[in-house]
């Protein structure tokens, strides 16, 4: 069985070992290295090949996010999972800014902590309930002080696409919204690459950002 690669972003060394433990015994998932901050981190780097990261916002020296950043640009194939215990508008929206493809709570549990390292080596992004709140009230903020676009809301979508994008904004993931729908989850990554491709938008984030303003969505 392939495991997922992981390294540990951290400073304390008691939440590296309490990750460690939440993960121990996963078949897929292997933990092949730590680190305390951004020097530590590409010194690993330059002998390890992981698949995700698993990042912490408040480091020394350089933050989580602008490490996140350099990871982004200079490995692409590395992903990362912000775990941290900031949970306010600016600190998620710099995360995915910086190329984050997922934002967990310090107080996340294990059954989402795995769902989300899953979710996102298979190229999805992911957001716990909480976080998904925040970045969704903050969307509903920002459009109504926007003025209304000139597109025709859902005009170009069908009536499978207006419903697979409401389980988006709902917060479900490719395999939710396969379950839900009784389709297969290659059958949801087309649609979604049709609305993406029709409306001109380039992730989840921005999905969920047009159902909101258009109306086609409530929270």
């Amino acid at each position: 069985m392939k495991k997922i690669k992981i390294i540990l972003v951290d400073d304390h060394q008691l939440v590296r070992d309490g990750i460690k433990a939440l993960l121990t015994g996963v078949p897929d998932i292997a933990i092949i290295g730590e680190a305390s901050g951004s020097e530590e981190l590409n010194k690993k780097l330059e002998t390890l090949n992981p698949d995700l990261l698993i990042m912490d916002i408040s480091l020394p020296g350089i933050s989580g996010i602008e490490i996140t950043r350099q990871i982004c640009s200079e490995h692409p194939d590395i992903r990362v999972l912000i775990l941290s215990m900031y949970t306010n508008e600016e600190f998620i929206f710099n995360s995915l800014n910086a190329g984050a493809r997922g934002y967990l709570p310090k107080n996340t549990s294990r059954e989402e902590l795995l769902l989300a390292i899953h979710a996102i080596h298979n190229g999805e992004e992911f957001f716990s309930d909480s976080i998904s709140k925040i970045m969704l009230k903050s969307y509903v903020k920002r459009a109504t002080s926007e003025e209304k676009e000139n597109d025709s809301p859902g005009a170009t979508i069908t009536s499978r696409e207006i419903e697979i994008l409401k389980l988006y904004v709902e917060g479900l993931i490719n395999k939710e919204i396969s379950d839900k729908l009784g389709i297969s989850i290659r059958t949801v990554e087309t649609h979604k690459n049709h609305i993406m491709r029709k409306l001109g938008l380039k992730s989840t984030v921005e999905l969920v950002k047009y159902a909101i303003r258009n109306k086609i969505a409530e929270i």
